[in-house]
């Protein structure tokens, strides 16, 4: 696969924020446009009130070089909960990682080849070298929140809930499994 492309055709966090801003003013007639407000609420929230702590400042700081194309959706829970951290980590590296987004929808066969469990669950990180090979991914979600989604819809009680739930485990988990286990993924190559 040809990560150059993709990257040429890719956006930085400023870019997807402001059409997140567009997309909930006019939202798109799609079965999910009713989400993309209050994730703009949430990734805003984030981006004004979320720090790293100074472990994690030094640990970013000391990452290798590395590109993060990020395969986003504005409509996309988990990605408002955790595309602003991504953004935080990339900012505390000092520019050792390179982030750049990509919108799932406009790009079906990048995403073909970075499914969770044969879904096409977002956000979806794709860890590239400096010559834009293919290192690793990472994604949707923290894997403490991938089992908990796993047990909730595993639960015909609470299958229907899941989403809910979801966000009051980010809450109160305050994006720390996100930061480390990107700190972590971001270290090894």
């Amino acid at each position: 696969m040809n990560y150059s492309e993709y990257l040429e055709n890719a956006v930085d966090y400023t870019a997807y924020q402001d059409l997140f801003e567009k997309k909930s003013e006019n939202p798109e007639a799609d079965i999910y446009a009713q989400y993309v407000p209050m994730n703009l609420q949430r990734s805003s929230r984030l981006d004004r009130t979320f720090k790293l702590n100074e472990d994690q400042q030094e640990k970013a700081a000391q990452l290798p070089a590395q590109t993060w194309l990020v395969i986003s959706e504005h409509w996309c829970g988990d990605a408002s909960q955790s595309v602003p951290v991504m953004a935080k980590i990339a900012e505390a590296s000092k520019g050792k990682i390179t982030l750049r987004l990509v919108y799932r929808d406009e790009v079906p066969e990048l995403m073909q080849a970075h499914l969770t469990n044969g879904g096409m669950a977002v956000p979806k990180i794709v860890k590239l070298d400096e010559n834009h090979q293919l290192l690793a991914d990472w994604g949707p979600r923290p894997e403490e929140a991938q089992e908990l989604v796993k047990s909730i819809k595993a639960n015909p009680e609470t299958a229907d809930n899941y989403i809910e739930l979801l966000h009051r485990w980010y809450a109160l988990n305050k994006q720390q499994s996100t930061v480390n286990e990107l700190l972590h993924f971001a270290a090894n190559l």
